[in-house]
């Protein structure tokens, strides 16, 4: 307990899965959180349960692939409890077909680049220009197993994949203010958007090729045990550690 003891954390995705878990022991850690979604019903009832807990809580409606509503976040952060020290770039979405490459969609690429690539950005940007400020800071951003190894459709791949290349490039523009960017890219994670894939809707071409370079057998990640990582992240236990890439899937990609 008492690992976040007054810090201000930002925490996109916060309604549901993993997002919600990390709000959650965020809160039991000490941090002031809050937490943006675009489903209002859902995030409001993290955030209730939060505070039934005692934790402070801050809910704001926010689309990330819209840069005004991302900016509002921060702004509304630092109104509320005046600062932005953590932020966990969680929100995300995947394609429900696994579509290959030959077959991957116009609104397909548009939409996971739109939210996963351009909407980490957009949040990233005006978080970093607190953190900068205040020369203090730790973002998080929620990657992919799929990012990493390439499994999966190519336009989340590649949604995924540029999120790396921003820890890295921000990691590197940020160190010298001390402000640190990590990656987590956590293999399947049982939460409700992967409960929603359909398997009959999922590309055989693009499955069989990922069976080839993974062990499907072994287990999912829970998003408990993605949101210990993230709290390790954003902690000053991690205070050396920034630029990195860790995968979190059991094994199941080695």
């Amino acid at each position: 307990m008492g690992r976040l003891d007054g810090k201000v954390a930002v925490i996109t995705g916060g309604n549901s899965g993993i997002g919600a878990c990390a709000a959650e022991l965020f809160a039991k850690e000490g941090a002031k959180v809050v937490i943006s979604a675009r489903r209002t019903e859902q995030l409001e009832a993290v955030a209730n349960k939060i505070k039934a807990a005692g934790g402070q809580v801050l809910a704001v409606t926010c689309d990330i692939s819209r840069q005004e509503q991302c900016k509002a976040v921060v702004e509304k952060a630092v109104e509320a409890f005046g600062a932005v020290d953590i932020l966990v770039n969680n929100a995300g979405v995947v394609d429900a077909g696994l579509e290959a490459v030959e077959k991957v969609t116009d609104q397909t690429i548009d939409t996971l680049i739109d939210i996963n690539t351009k909407g980490t950005l957009y949040m990233t940007r005006e978080a970093a220009k607190e953190m900068l400020a205040q020369k203090s800071g730790s973002i998080v951003n929620v990657s992919s197993v799929a990012g990493y190894t390439g499994g999966g459709g190519v336009a989340y791949v590649a949604s995924k994949a540029a999120m790396i290349g921003m820890t890295k490039n921000i990691a590197m523009r940020c160190a010298s203010a001390n402000v640190r960017c990590n990656a987590l890219c956590p293999g399947s994670v049982v939460t409700p958007m992967t409960a929603g894939m359909k398997k009959e809707n999922l590309d055989p071409d693009m499955i069989g090729a990922m069976a080839k370079h993974a062990d499907l057998s072994l287990p999912a990640c829970m998003p408990q045990e993605v949101a210990n990582a993230i709290l390790f992240l954003a902690s000053e236990e991690s205070s050396a550690i920034t630029g990195q890439v860790i995968v979190i899937d059991h094994g199941a990609d080695l």
